[in-house]
């Protein structure tokens, strides 16, 4: 798989449950933080509005995350996300939830290339000079 996209976040004392740690929800928030910071990482953006008043984005599939060992208030967390696959409409990522180098969660999400026009998505075929980069980055070293 290629090369890491690293962002650091500090746990923030309301994403903790009632037992201290962060709530598991936030890991979904967190991987969409990176993904976003990784596309501005390349002078791009997640969402364009097209001339007609359409959106192009990347609604999410297939989304999961196991959790290895918890983080609490205060925390800073380091996320790095990998490019793991880039189909002809899909790109998966792997994002791994690093505290003190210690791995303590691996989340994975499948988002989808569409068109968003009167609430309907319309899966289309990523532009070939943006399938080049992504792959690049899934085949990197």
């Amino acid at each position: 798989m290629g090369s890491e996209f690293v962002i650091t976040r500090r746990v923030q004392f309301s994403e903790t449950d009632r037992a201290g740690v962060l709530y598991f929800a936030h890991y979904y928030r967190f991987m969409e933080e990176a993904e976003h910071a990784f596309w501005r990482s390349m002078g791009l953006t997640s969402v364009v509005t097209e001339v007609d008043g359409s959106e192009i984005s990347w609604p999410r599939v297939a989304t999961s995350c196991e959790y290895c060992a918890p983080v609490h208030f205060d925390d800073e967390l380091e996320l790095a996300l990998k490019v793991a696959n880039v189909g002809d409409r899909s790109v998966t990522y792997v994002v791994e939830f690093r505290c003190r180098g210690r791995r303590i969660a691996l989340g994975r999400m499948t988002t989808v290339f569409c068109k968003i026009g009167n609430g309907k998505f319309q899966p289309v075929s990523i532009p070939d000079s943006l399938r080049s980069k992504l792959e690049g980055l899934a085949n990197s070293h």
